[in-house]
């Protein structure tokens, strides 16, 4: 199972092509299943230019599975933890939400398919698994 980034999810509504966005379009197309969660939820939506737009992203992102953090306050305590040992170690997260996506990838055991170099800085010290697959043409 796939957690799908904010940063693909806007890609994809913007039509933009990259290798991720045909990641995106293999998974789909294959039927794996893949979801979101409540942070992607409000980035997507916060991004909206007008209620219109709000609106069918809305309708669309409520389709989609959610998933959430298993251990209530436990869990932003563990990415809290997260974010102070990457800073620690010289590495800034730029957005304290992407600590929450991680966090809910690693709960969840989902691979994150992504397109924020945040997200590969994290993988390189915590256990968050990046979708990888190769897609022909890339």
């Amino acid at each position: 199972m796939i957690l799908v980034d904010t940063s693909i999810l806007i890609d994809y509504f913007k039509g933009n092509r990259n290798k991720e966005i045909e990641k995106f379009h293999f998974i789909q197309e294959k039927g794996i299943p893949f979801g979101i969660n409540s942070h992607i939820y409000l980035e997507v939506l916060q991004g909206s230019k007008a209620e219109k737009d709000y609106k069918v992203l809305k309708k669309y992102l409520d389709t989609q599975i959610f998933y959430e953090l298993k251990n209530g306050r436990e869990s932003y305590a563990e990415a809290a933890k997260m974010y102070l040992k990457l800073r620690h170690k010289g590495i800034t997260v730029k957005s304290t939400i992407d600590c929450l996506i991680a966090r809910v990838a690693i709960e969840n055991d989902l691979f994150l398919l992504h397109n924020d170099t945040d997200f590969t800085r994290i993988s390189k010290h915590f256990p968050l698994k990046i979708w990888g697959i190769l897609v022909e043409g890339y």
